[in-house]
């Protein structure tokens, strides 16, 4: 009886144990998702992709409110200067002024790269904090660069999401992420991100470069570099209209 006792509570303090660091993990979680999302944004950014030959830099000013709403003016290159992006509860537009037309990415293209980069429509999309996605768990600590890092284990716990598991180095003291590898379901790895630069904005750190690489293709990634941004800024409601993709 008193070695049945004992075993009970062994179980049960590692069943307590795990509950506390899942806990835990989700309180990190939430502190990074402080700094990463915001009510607004205005962003000024160049994106750089880094092909099999040769590379091309685009540059974009960009608006978002929350989760569901995003528009982006791509201002050069000369070939793509004019285009523009809509974001609007879950639908996505472009407007082209080669065509001078709007059409609609959905289903299978929101799978395609954004101007050839390692980033698709779908990744643009999804906005979502990881809080309100993903389960989580802390599985070791290393050391990214010279950061102390936890490293986590995250798990979807909804169905509408491009990468069921994610694996993930969170800075110990900014509660940034420096590195992030994306899955799928069956354990392929599909993404890579590393982020640096990081900077304390408006009472938060973020990091101002990011480094995409799609593990599925050739090339050398795409770099993301932002140059400005402010959060929490006033935003005019026309921005996030389709209306305002010709003006």
């Amino acid at each position: 009886m008193r070695t049945k006792r004992v075993k009970l509570l062994i179980l049960a303090g590692v069943l307590l144990a795990g509950m506390v660091q899942a806990q835990d993990a989700m309180v990190i979680l939430e502190k990074v998702d402080r700094n990463m999302s915001s009510d607004n944004r205005v962003m000024e950014s160049s994106m750089t992709v880094h092909g099999k030959r040769s590379s091309r830099t685009i540059t974009s000013r960009s608006w978002g409110e929350g989760t569901k709403k995003a528009f982006t003016e791509y201002l050069s290159p000369a070939s793509e200067k004019g285009t523009k992006m809509l974001k609007l509860e879950g639908q996505l537009w472009i407007y082209s002024p080669s065509t001078d037309r709007v059409i609609q990415i959905s289903g299978h293209m929101l799978r395609q790269p954004v101007m050839g980069s390692d980033l698709s429509y779908e990744d643009m999309m999804d906005d979502r904090k990881l809080s309100d996605v993903y389960t989580a768990k802390v599985s070791g600590e290393e050391n990214v660069g010279d950061r102390r890092a936890w490293v986590m284990e995250l798990t979807a716990k909804v169905t509408d999401i491009a990468y069921y598991r994610q694996k993930l180095w969170v800075d110990q003291e900014r509660f940034i992420p420096l590195k992030q590898d994306l899955y799928a379901r069956g354990g392929q790895l599909l993404k890579r991100t590393e982020m640096g630069d990081v900077r304390q904005v408006q009472g938060r750190w973020f990091p101002f470069t990011v480094l995409y690489k799609d593990m599925l293709k050739q090339g050398g990634g795409t770099e993301f570099k932002v140059t400005t941004i402010r959060f929490n800024d006033k935003i005019p409601d026309y921005i996030f209209t389709k209306a305002a993709l010709k003006q």
